[in-house]
């Protein structure tokens, strides 16, 4: 089944935004047809009322600082067992009130519609995509300004909130999270819903609230590093390499060494690095979220249809054949 997503619907043109502003400056996208988020306030509402969201999945800051998840969490008896730490709606509209940000993390883990979203921009790019959705206040500054360690798409989704885009790092030896000073101001505009910011990856930013409640969700584009490199080429040069588990004797030790040696000398001479670089995106991209549907809805069907022809579904848990009644004396 096809996505109702596509990177198309964020950035216009694809080809053009890959060739001049991806990874080069940051953007902001009005298209003509607003997308329409798949996690809306309604939506969120619907989830939180439940009160069946994990608090793992929330994160409350104010004034910089984290507010602790018991502020916004609470238990939910199951069966007369209490299990902590499940997301509270009434705290966390408690929070709000008080100036607090609301963060929810890996929303493609547990939002259908932001999953298939995730999944149809990660397809496109070829990249691991999260992601993650934030409410504030009105006036209010979500988090200091900061790295992110990877490429942002931010769809506004409610109210409109001010941005701030800083240069990105001078070179590749640097730390996502906090920083002192972002350097140039390359950008500062008011997102309206509807409308998409680009912040590529390491480029300093801030955002404030500004009319009512502000609600946007950021994709997360992420990409291989030094660390992921390294174990990539760790699996591409051990393909179809086979050794003996437990050599007996000193000389079976080393002529296991040698094969293991040749075997890495000539699959290092026919490697690449454009394939060291493919491996490790396509090990990170396959560890992105991958819902899996136990698919009820068509098996219901399918005995239906089967109860239809008279014949009885056969394997485990099927009826046996009927046993005529014995009348009782």
């Amino acid at each position: 089944m096809s996505s109702p997503f596509s990177l198309g619907q964020l950035v216009g043109e694809v080809e053009e935004f890959l060739t001049t502003t991806w990874r080069r400056q940051p953007a902001v996208f009005r298209p003509e047809t607003a997308v329409e988020p798949p996690l809306t306030l309604a939506g969120l509402d619907a989830a939180l009322t439940t009160g069946s969201l994990p608090s793992c999945y929330a994160q409350v800051t104010r004034g910089g600082a984290t507010v602790p998840a018991e502020a916004y969490s609470t238990p939910r008896t199951i069966h007369q067992t209490a299990y902590p730490g499940f997301v509270d709606g009434a705290k966390v509209r408690r929070q709000l009130d008080e100036g607090g940000t609301l963060l929810l993390r890996c929303v493609e883990q547990w939002h259908a519609g932001t999953a298939a979203l995730t999944a149809a921009v990660g397809r496109e790019l070829g990249r691991k995509v999260e992601a993650f959705f934030f409410v504030t206040p009105q006036g209010r500054q979500g988090l200091d300004i900061h790295r992110d360690d990877a490429d942002v798409l931010v769809l506004q989704v409610n109210g409109s909130k001010q941005w701030h885009v800083h240069a990105g790092p001078a070179d590749g030896d640097w730390q996502p999270g906090p920083i002192a000073d972002g350097g140039p101001e390359l950008l500062s505009l008011q997102l309206q819903p509807g409308e998409v910011l680009y912040i590529p990856r390491g480029f300093a930013h801030y955002a404030t609230g500004q009319d009512g409640l502000s609600a946007h969700l950021s994709l997360t584009i992420r990409e291989t590093g030094g660390a992921h490199l390294y174990k990539a080429l760790q699996r591409v040069l051990a393909k179809g390499l086979r050794l003996t588990p437990r050599p007996l004797d000193d000389e079976a030790l080393t002529e296991q060494a040698r094969l293991l040696l040749d075997h890495m000398a000539d699959r290092l001479a026919a490697t690449t690095p454009e394939q060291v670089v493919a491996a490790a995106r396509a090990a990170l991209l396959a560890e992105a979220h991958r819902s899996t549907s136990p698919e009820l809805t068509a098996l219901a069907a399918t005995l239906a249809a089967t109860d239809t022809t008279g014949e009885q579904p056969a394997g485990p848990g099927a009826p046996g054949p009927a046993v005529p009644a014995v009348p009782v004396s």
